[in-house]
């Protein structure tokens, strides 16, 4: 099993360089993983012809390579490459699928008056149901990390290679300030349980995966 940063996410706006508004056009960190025939593309938020590129000047890789996508959580900016790897297996943690699922929804009944937003969530909620569920090793050599709190069904992928543990968080750890300073996202759907999430990624994880920054060595770790 071997796995790569495909394209190095960053925040719109970054609370710890004291920015204030947008500065930049959010996206997420994503991450490729080779694993026993598979190859899986985890939070693919770039365009499908901007993701294509940074696939081929990461690993030599087309759309087209792509047999898995997993996303840590539903949250559009995570999302922006489904339309070019449509012929691939979706995947996505029950629990992220029942609560966007039960959040669409409810959007879907406060804009009842609105009708074209009605139609855009329903793409949305079309989209979900595009998702599968996996148990708790969907790939080989790959485990299932829950880490509620940034969304109620956030979920990381744990990649425990021989000498070192790699851990995928998503916006549980957003950048290498936020894990230094033990500090997370503030639009989290839980902060609390956010911060309990962040300690637990700490203590297993000796190479994190933000979901907004580069591939990090866990600064706990001698």
């Amino acid at each position: 099993m071997d796995w790569r940063i495909a394209s190095i996410g960053t925040l719109s706006c970054h609370p710890l360089w004291n920015e204030r508004g947008d500065h930049r056009v959010g996206h997420a960190t994503t991450t490729v993983i080779k694993t026993s025939g598979e190859i899986i593309l985890v939070d693919p938020s770039l365009p499908p012809t901007l993701m294509e590129a940074r696939l081929q000047e990461r690993w030599g890789l087309k759309l087209s390579d792509i047999t898995q996508v997993f996303l840590t959580s539903f949250d559009p900016d995570r999302r922006r490459t489904l339309s070019g790897v449509e012929h691939a297996n979706w995947i996505m943690h029950e629990p992220e699928i029942q609560s966007a699922a039960a959040a669409i929804q409810d959007e879907i009944r406060r804009a009842e008056n609105d009708p074209s937003v009605v139609n855009i969530l329903k793409e949305h909620l079309g989209l979900l149901g595009n998702f599968a569920s996996p148990d708790d090793n969907p790939f080989p050599l790959v485990d299932l990390f829950p880490i509620p709190g940034f969304t109620p069904g956030s979920c990381g992928l744990l990649l425990p290679l021989p000498n070192k543990t790699v851990l995928i968080t998503g916006d549980t750890v957003a950048t290498s300030e936020h894990l230094e300073q033990g500090s997370v996202l503030q639009n989290c759907a839980n902060i609390e349980l956010t911060k309990e999430s962040l300690v637990e990624c700490i203590e297993i994880a000796d190479i994190i995966i933000p979901g907004r920054d580069n591939a990090v060595l866990n600064p706990t770790r001698s």
